[in-house]
C-alpha cells in the first residue's frame, strides 16, 4: 500500500506539472517571443478555470450557468473567453510599455479574481464552483489519473508542436524583431501594435487554457485557487529558470520548479508547529534563492534561447529555400 500511494503521488506530481507547462507556454508567448511583461497570468487563469467549471458542472442554483456540457466544450470555452478577455486588456493597455504594463495587467488580475469572489451569481462567491467533472475519472485508480495524465500529455504535446512552428515562422521572427527593437520592426513596415495585440491574446488564451485544466484536476474552482503565488509568481519563475524564448525550457522550468516546490513542501511539513505558519514564507525564500542561483550561472536560464538557423537562398534551386 505505501508503494501504491508512492506512484499515486508521483503520477500527482506529474499531472500538475504538465498543467503547469502548458501555462508556461502561454507566458513565453508573452514574453520569451514579444517581451510583453504581462503579470497578470491570474486573471486569464481565473476566466480560463471559471468557464471551464461553468461549462461542464452540473446545474446550480448557487451560481451561474451549470451546462453539463462535454470536457472538450469546457476546454475551447476557457481558450475563447480568456482570449476575448486579453484582446479587450490588449487593446487597452498594450501601448503601455515594461513596467506600467505590468502594473496594469497585475491590477486587472486583482479585479477580475475580486469580481469572481464576490459575485455569488457568477462564480459562487467564496464556495466557487463545485462538482466539475474531470476526463476517466470513472475508472479505478491508478487508470484514471494515468488517463487524466494521457489528455495532458497529448495537449501539451499539440501545444508545443504548433508554437515551435510559430516560432520558426516569419510571425515568430516578427515577435522576436519587435521584443529586440520595435522601432526597427516599426521601420521595417511591419505593424508592431497588430502583432503585439496577436501574441498577447495568443498567450492569454493559453493561460486560460491552464486555468480550465487546473479546475479539471482539482474537481472544483474557488477563489483561494487563484493566488497571484501560485499562478503568476511560479510560472513566471518556471520560465525564467527553464529558459526565456525556449519552449523546450519553459516545460523544463515547469517541471524542475514544481518539484522543488513539492519537496519544499514536504521539508516544511517536517518543521515544528511553532514554524508552521512560516512554511509558505520558507518555501517562497527558496525559490528565490534558486533563482539568483540559476540567473548568475545561467543568465539566459537551464535552456537558453537559441534562434533557429535560416539559410541563404540556393541559386541554382531558388524553390528549395
Amino acid at each position: 500500500m505505501e508503494l501504491f500511494g508512492l506512484f499515486m503521488y508521483l503520477l500527482g506530481f506529474l499531472a500538475v506539472a504538465l498543467i503547469y507547462a502548458i501555462g508556461c507556454l502561454g507566458v513565453n508567448i508573452n514574453w520569451g517571443f514579444t517581451g510583453l511583461f504581462n503579470v497578470g497570468v491570474a486573471g486569464f487563469f481565473a476566466v480560463g478555470a471559471y468557464s471551464t467549471a461553468i461549462v461542464t458542472s452540473p446545474p446550480s442554483p448557487v451560481h451561474l450557468g451549470g451546462f453539463d456540457l462535454p470536457i472538450p466544450v469546457g476546454l475551447v470555452a476557457a481558450i475563447v473567453f480568456a482570449g476575448a478577455v486579453a484582446w479587450v486588456v490588449g487593446r487597452i493597455c498594450l501601448r503601455l510599455r515594461s513596467d506600467y504594463l505590468a502594473i496594469a495587467t497585475v491590477g486587472i488580475a486583482e479585479i477580475l479574481r475580486l469580481v469572481f469572489r464576490n459575485f455569488e451569481s457568477l462564480g459562487g462567491g467564496p464556495f466557487g464552483v463545485q462538482r466539475v467533472p474531470r476526463p476517466f475519472e470513472s475508472l479505478p485508480q491508478p487508470w484514471s489519473e494515468i488517463g487524466f495524465i494521457v489528455v495532458l500529455a497529448v495537449i501539451l504535446l499539440l501545444l508545443y508542436v504548433l508554437i515551435q512552428r510559430a516560432w520558426s515562422a516569419p510571425w515568430g521572427r516578427v515577435l522576436r524583431a519587435i521584443r529586440d527593437n520595435e522601432e526597427a520592426a516599426a521601420a521595417a513596415g511591419k505593424n508592431v501594435e497588430a502583432f503585439r495585440l496577436q501574441a498577447f491574446v495568443l498567450g492569454s488564451a493559453i493561460m486560460g487554457l491552464f486555468g480550465g485544466l487546473f479546475a479539471l484536476y482539482t474537481k472544483t474552482i474557488t477563489p483561494n485557487a487563484i493566488e497571484p503565488l501560485m499562478v503568476t509568481f511560479l510560472p513566471w519563475v518556471m520560465l525564467i529558470v527553464g529558459g526565456s524564448g525556449n519552449n523546450k525550457g519553459a516545460i523544463l522550468g515547469a517541471v524542475a520548479i514544481w518539484a522543488l516546490w513539492t519537496m519544499t513542501e514536504i521539508l516544511t511539513g517536517l518543521l515544528p508547529s511553532d514554524w508552521a505558519s512560516r512554511a509558505a514564507f520558507i518555501r517562497v525564500f527558496l525559490i528565490g534563492l534558486l533563482l539568483q542561483i540559476v540567473l548568475q550561472r545561467f543568465p539566459g536560464g537551464l535552456l537558453p534561447e537559441k534562434p533557429p538557423i535560416i539559410r541563404a537562398p540556393d541559386e541554382k534551386h531558388p524553390d528549395r529555400a
